[in-house]
């Protein structure tokens, strides 16, 4: 057997045994499971089943993890060594190979300016003890975006250019940080508000990732944190404007835009990260000030973090 068999094998393995456990996983949660992961599980649970079909089995259960639970990803990150040959047989997502971390020097990369993280320059731990170790680390690597490129989707309702940092306007290529697990939540909460009536087609993402040297020093710094979620790819303020005015819609219904329409995302935040604790995070309610309206502030620090504000998120 050459070298490739017995890696593709244990591929296929670990996709099994995640489908089933997902599908178990979501039904002791009252969840319906999704149908893909149900077959599959449903599949790899009976008779052993003909090569072929194992092999489509796997290839979906790979594509159901790799969409989210949301089911609306199409894209997923990888550093150069990690780029999965099964992943490019499915058409709907997208493999994005990363330029390592190590690439940044003088803190930058080519003419990109990117400044530097916390924990280059600490001694130890950076970031809460309640938080993962991995949130506040140095990235493991950014996404190389293009003009040709920032109109990537990366899932159903965002694309890469949405997420640039908001400055240096003729450096390209630019450099993006940005965590998968980020978008999924963004469309899960999306997908609550939906199921309540909001219209969710004007999402807009107000910021999304901010190098450390533009959270630093660029733009309006007001309320800005020095470990802001935004520096590490998994932060975003957005609000949801479907009649262009360039401001929140009433999403209350209450006949004002406020704070309450913020508010009113956060509630399905809340919803979202009691179904999906994985994604457990931050959710600030802004309010209008300086130029901007109402907006929330959505991470997932991996701890639960809720506040109100009037600068940015």
């Amino acid at each position: 057997m050459s070298v490739g068999g017995p890696i593709i094998l244990a591929f296929f393995v670990v996709a099994w045994t995640w489908s089933i456990a997902a599908a178990n996983a979501a039904e002791d949660r009252g969840e319906t499971v999704a149908s893909p992961t149900r077959r599959v599980a449903a599949a790899l649970s009976g008779s052993a089943p003909t090569a072929s079909f194992v092999k489509d089995a796997a290839l979906e259960a790979l594509a159901a993890r790799a969409r989210g639970s949301s089911g609306k990803l199409q894209a997923t990150t990888v550093l150069p060594n990690e780029v999965n040959a099964a992943l490019n047989a499915i058409n709907s997502i997208k493999q994005i190979t990363l330029t390592p971390f190590s690439a940044k020097q003088r803190g930058r990369i080519g003419s990109y300016l990117l400044g530097s993280w916390p924990a280059e320059n600490a001694r130890g731990r950076v970031g809460p003890a309640k938080a993962p170790a991995d949130r506040y680390a140095n990235p493991r690597g950014f996404i190389q975006v293009t003009p040709e490129t920032q109109n990537t989707q990366i899932s159903e309702h965002f694309q890469l250019r949405q997420f640039l940092t908001k400055n240096q306007p003729d450096v390209w290529p630019k450099y993006l940080l940005l965590e998968m697990r980020l978008i999924d939540k963004l469309e899960l909460v999306l997908a609550d508000l939906k199921s309540r009536g909001v219209n969710t087609a004007g999402v807009t993402v107000m910021s999304g990732f901010r190098t450390p040297s533009y959270n630093a020093g660029g733009g309006n710094t007001a309320g800005r944190a020095g470990l802001s979620r935004h520096m590490y790819g998994d932060g975003a303020d957005i609000y949801i404007d479907n009649d262009g005015d360039g401001s929140m819609d009433d999403l209350n219904k209450d006949g004002r835009v406020n704070a309450g329409d913020a508010k009113f995302m956060q509630d399905a935040v809340d919803r979202v990260e009691k179904q999906h604790p994985e994604l457990i995070g931050g959710a600030g309610v802004y309010v209008a000030c300086c130029g901007h309206g109402p907006f929330i502030h959505i991470d997932t620090r991996g701890y639960r973090a809720r506040w109100t504000g009037s600068g940015g998120g």
